[in-house]
């Protein structure tokens, strides 16, 4: 049984929604951290205790359905499995009715779906919390979660060198976000024609420029990962994309994250992704798997970040 004087006290921010970070501020990010911190030293507590989650899937998951579901469970409350082929939503009902429908049965809800409107749509019409759990445009719990692994391998965020190798992505989008909002000096390196949305590059310059990092979008990988603390990178073809998968393994060509790149970067330099991988495509297993590869940990830390998530909105 934890002791209840070591039982963490979740931020304030009980009823609100998360879909990007660009909601948050600094302030608010680092405080999740910190709750998250403290989760990750005492796991267990009734924190939530009578409370459910329900869990919308239009994508398939290991990593966001477990951890969501183990951390409700870890905080005294319940997570129910809703895939969307298996509710009305799969049926045709409207994102409206659904929102409103289990707003009256539930407590929060997190949604991994395509569209970024979905979720910003339920969020419009539930009357509980709404977590992004991954769309098109945003992964923002696993930015979290890349973020806390930082500031574990690291010791600080702010002024680290942190290089996204591939595609500009809904991960690449969070990560930058959330890097340049901590005062990260955030590179992104890919081929043209997949560079991250113009939007969220300015968005992203923005708030570099106001925390005191920067943001640079270089296309030649060798020059990107020059002096980098963190090397990440995603697979090339994500969920949806299976189509493009050999085009972009063409276009990809130069762009793998292996022994000879990584010794571009600083010699204590440690590999970040996402996963799942496809190793000898955009990663080599001797990097993954070798001594720099940090996906574990930072695997394991999507459910003390969504367990800090939960304890403060719900």
């Amino acid at each position: 049984m934890m002791n209840s004087q070591l039982a963490p006290t979740p931020v304030s921010l009980k009823g609100r929604d998360l879909i990007t970070w660009l909601d948050y501020s600094t302030e608010e990010v680092h405080e999740l951290l910190s709750l998250a911190q403290q989760l990750k030293k005492h796991p267990h507590s009734k924190a939530l205790e009578g409370k459910t989650l329900a869990m919308i899937f239009e994508k398939s998951s290991t990593r966001t359905r477990v951890s969501f579901e183990v951390g409700m469970l870890q905080s005294g409350g319940h997570a129910i499995y809703l895939n969307s082929r298996d509710i009305q939503l799969g049926r045709g009902e409207s994102i409206a009715d659904t929102a409103r429908v289990l707003s009256s049965y539930v407590d929060g809800i997190m949604i991994r779906t395509f569209e970024t409107e979905k979720v910003e749509q339920l969020a419009e019409y539930a009357s509980v919390p709404v977590i992004n759990g991954l769309c098109d445009t945003y992964h923002p719990c696993q930015a979290l979660a890349d973020v806390l692994t930082i500031l574990e391998l690291k010791g600080k965020l702010k002024g680290e060198k942190v290089v996204y190798i591939g595609d500009g992505n809904n991960v690449a989008h969070s990560f930058m976000i959330l890097c340049a909002k901590l005062g990260m000096d955030v590179v992104v390196s890919c081929p043209k024609g997949y560079e991250p949305a113009g939007k969220i590059v300015k968005e992203t310059e923005a708030l570099a420029a106001e925390s005191g990092g920067s943001f640079s979008l270089i296309y030649d990988p060798v020059e990107a990962v020059s002096s980098a603390g963190i090397v990440y990178t995603d697979v090339w073809a994500s969920m949806g994309q299976e189509e493009e998968a050999a085009k972009r393994l063409e276009d990809f060509n130069g762009y793998q994250v292996n022994e000879e790149l990584m010794e571009h970067a600083a010699e204590d330099v440690k590999f970040l992704h996402c996963l799942p991988a496809h190793r000898e495509e955009e990663v080599t297993a001797a990097v993954i798997d070798g001594p720099s590869s940090a996906v574990f940990q930072q695997a394991e830390n999507r459910l003390h970040v969504q367990k800090a998530i939960l304890q403060s909105v719900l």
